[in-house]
This record gives structure tokens, sequence and C-alpha cells, in this order.
């Protein structure tokens, strides 16, 4: 199988992100999506705002009724920050025959010299880039493919602040997911 890993704190799970799950799958002709919600990603300076419970439950609701789209909850179970080398590791050995994919922001490949064992993650997954505003994809990791989808201007922390604000989030997340954050009173008070 062909699978796509697409790692990141998903704070709230918005529409982009599902926008370029979608075209990642259809451009590499991936048979899976994984959204692998992190538990601390080190690279950052700020954990998730949402518990873990709570971003599950968003993806969950996002990714439901799309094919070939599914949660590893795997980085959440383990304790200290999320390394993606662990997680790419651990997938190899669960399932040796697939050809993995590592989906990663034009933001995101800036640090991934600084990542742990980022030579062996290229060697593990292809690495493929989106397209970000205001990022530039150049200085790519070898053999890294950059997907051909026009830059999107939503964001997690867009998200955040509008809630915060009090405007509309319904074009910005799936409606179960604006309902869900409604409903739990999450973000209305800001980091």
């Amino acid at each position: 199988m062909r699978v796509g890993v697409f790692g990141g704190s998903f704070d709230p799970v918005h529409t982009g992100h599902l926008k370029l799950a979608r075209a990642a799958a259809q451009q590499l002709r991936l048979d899976q999506v994984r959204f692998v919600p992190a538990s601390l990603q080190p690279l950052k300076r700020q954990g998730p705002q949402a518990g873990p419970e709570d971003r599950v439950a968003m993806l969950r609701l996002a990714i439901s009724g799309e094919p070939g789209f599914v949660l590893d909850g795997r980085e959440l179970s383990r304790p200290g920050p999320s390394f993606t080398i662990d997680t790419l590791r651990e997938i190899t050995t669960e399932h040796p025959e697939d050809r993995l994919f590592l989906i990663l922001g034009a933001d995101a490949v800036r640090e991934f010299p600084r990542w742990r064992a980022a030579d062996e993650v290229a060697k593990l997954a292809g690495v493929v880039v989106i397209p970000r505003p205001g990022s530039e994809t150049r200085d790519l990791p070898a053999g890294a493919t950059v997907l051909d989808i026009a830059p999107m201007d939503v964001s997690a922390s867009g998200v955040r602040a509008a809630v915060r604000r009090g405007v509309s989030i319904d074009t910005m997340v799936p409606a179960g997911v604006a309902q869900y954050i409604h409903d739990h009173g999450l973000y209305r008070t800001g980091a």
C-alpha cells in the first residue's frame, strides 16, 4: 500500500488539512492517509491548547466518511515529545510492505535538518511538501515532492483566534468540528 503519514497538532483540524490530504492522496495515488496527532512537538515552543481527547474527537469527526483517511493515535500514547522517526520506524515494522510518504508543510520543512534522525526519516518515507503562504519551497530534502496545490490561508492558529473573537468558523472547519468546539468551549481564551 501507498500510505501518507500526516502529522501535526491538529489543534484544531481544519478544512485546509482535509483539502491537503485529499490532494496528496490524489496526486501521489495514496491508498491511505494516516492522521497522526502529536503529543508534544519538540521544535514548537508551546504545546497544543486542546487536550489529546478533544483533538482526537475532532479528528474523528473531520475524517469520518473520508475514504482512506484513518486516525493513528500512537504518538499520544508515548511519553514526552513526539518524534517522527519513532512513528515511521513503528509503521515500517508493522507494515514493511507499505511505501510511506511523509506529508509536511513548507514551514515544517525549514526545520527538517534539525529533526531527530532526519536522514533516516527521509530514507523511510518520501518527503511530500505542502506549499504554505509566506514559505518558500527551496532547500528541500533530496527527492522531496512538492504538491501541486494553491497555498491556503486557513490555519489552526487562525481558527483559535476567530473563536476567541467570537467570529464564525463555519468555513474554516468541518461542521462537526465547529459544533464540537462550541459544545466543549474550546479556544475561548487564548495562550
